[in-house]
């Protein structure tokens, strides 16, 4: 019964973090430089998977991809301000994905632009290891005393 009520309490919990994550057109991607402090930028990702992997594009020759190279340990971050609407954080791995079927599964209209031959255009494939949830809607609410906000660990394969 316990292990019941483990998986109802996951699956209500993803299901709060899609419903942040999916009012949001943009999110915060967070990285480390060399010298070990953040860097942080916006994206525009992708719907989460089922296994709430995130997946965002990004130049070859961009910083996060060199920093992602350096140490692919990342964080997103939505959040909708102006409705306080709650956040999402999601802590995981980044991989670097530069093959042409995953990028033509998600090919979006302004890659012509932006990428014109996709010479540089690269796939960051972020796999959650840990979500952190804040939806006050659905009652996923911080520590009265710590604030510290619900966090759930992701069941992750051994192979991505």
């Amino acid at each position: 019964m316990a292990q019941q009520t483990l998986e109802t309490q996951s699956s209500s919990m993803i299901a709060a973090a899609r419903e942040i994550m999916a009012g949001q057109t943009y999110c915060a991607l967070i990285t480390q430089d060399a010298q070990g402090r953040p860097q942080i930028r916006t994206m525009n990702p992708f719907p989460p998977e089922d296994d709430m992997t995130v997946w965002m594009a990004t130049n070859s020759r961009s910083r996060k991809a060199q920093e992602i190279r350096s140490n692919p340990q990342v964080c997103l971050y939505y959040a909708n301000h102006k409705e306080a609407t709650g956040t999402v954080v999601i802590h995981g791995e980044a991989f670097l994905v530069d093959e042409m079927e995953e990028k033509l599964k998600r090919k979006r209209a302004y890659w012509d632009q932006s990428f014109p031959d996709w010479k540089y255009l690269l796939l960051i494939k972020v796999v959650a290891r840990e979500v952190e949830v804040l939806n006050y809607r659905c009652s996923f609410l911080n520590d009265p005393v710590t604030w510290r906000i619900p966090v759930m660990e992701m069941k992750v394969p051994s192979k991505n």
